[in-house]
């Protein structure tokens, strides 16, 4: 490939991304809100550009083959807070895709999209759409828009309802972790599978606990290798005793599922901060 566009770059999961992907393509234009993103790779350029200002996100297209969209405002939050990035950002993003000839967008949806099913169910790719929040209604949107973008125009996308991509800390996560790894993997398989039309696949380890069911986009050929069972002996001894009235803890959403409408979901929550240094 000539180019792949990466939006977020500034993001966690955005750093991880970067080294791989420019060695995907002869150049990585990666772009974020934020000012600086730190040393770039050697074939990797930065732009600034806000994702809800389609003249600005226009002009990133220009030549490229794919977007790897992992930009977005990553937490529960008023409609108003989440409008311009993750809803208008996302249509900004197609648009400018398919405007360009763009042929295939990789985008960063979430469990949040169904985050309201119990997770006494073992939820598959094509499971109605269930939000737990104005961050989950967003991630439904795009992927109705990534479904239309590839159904009226022909331009590819594979949606990653990503879970847990942070350390396992919790219990929730023994089942909901996806590792850098396989992340990468993920977003890797997802970027070099020939033909996906449109795909929704999720973003998990091979978790011993796994309450998601990939079955139905094995043809990406993602075969992750980290389990969470690892950490099950340190999370479990130092957990409270589990409450099966606790939304966050019955949900696929977790905290999310809980959280009232437009409050942060993860401000209940604990990640750490471990961004790759560049």
């Amino acid at each position: 490939m000539k180019k792949i566009v990466l939006t977020g770059a500034a993001g966690r999961l955005g750093s991880y991304l970067r080294e791989p992907l420019s060695k995907m393509a002869d150049t990585l234009l990666s772009t974020d809100i934020s000012e600086d993103i730190g040393k770039l790779y050697s074939n990797e350029t930065f732009v600034k550009a806000d994702l809800a200002n389609m003249e600005e996100i226009q002009v990133l297209m220009s030549g490229a083959d794919m977007v790897v969209h992992f930009g977005a405002f990553v937490d529960e939050g008023p409609f108003e807070k989440l409008w311009g990035s993750n809803f208008v950002g996302s249509y900004n993003v197609w648009e400018s895709a398919r405007k360009s000839g763009v042929r295939r967008v990789v985008y960063a949806s979430s469990i949040h999209a169904v985050g309201m099913y119990p997770k006494s169910e073992f939820i598959g790719v094509d499971v109605p759409h269930r939000p737990d929040g104005f961050y989950g209604l967003a991630k439904c949107f795009s992927e109705d828009l990534g479904r239309m973008y590839w159904e009226k125009s022909g331009v590819e996308a594979v949606c990653l309802r990503i879970l847990s991509a942070a350390a396992v800390v919790s219990p929730r996560s023994l089942g909901s972790w996806l590792s850098y790894d396989d992340l990468i993997h993920l977003v890797t398989r997802a970027i070099d599978t020939p033909t996906v039309g449109f795909t929704i696949a999720y973003g998990v380890s091979n978790n011993d606990r796994a309450v998601v069911d990939n079955s139905s986009a094995t043809y990406l050929g993602y075969r992750p290798k980290d389990n969470a069972e690892i950490y099950a002996d340190d999370v479990l001894s130092n957990a409270p005793l589990a409450d099966p009235q606790d939304l966050a803890q019955m949900r696929h959403g977790g905290p999310f599922a809980k959280t009232p409408m437009g409050e942060s979901g993860l401000a209940h929550m604990t990640i750490v901060d471990d961004k790759k240094k560049t």
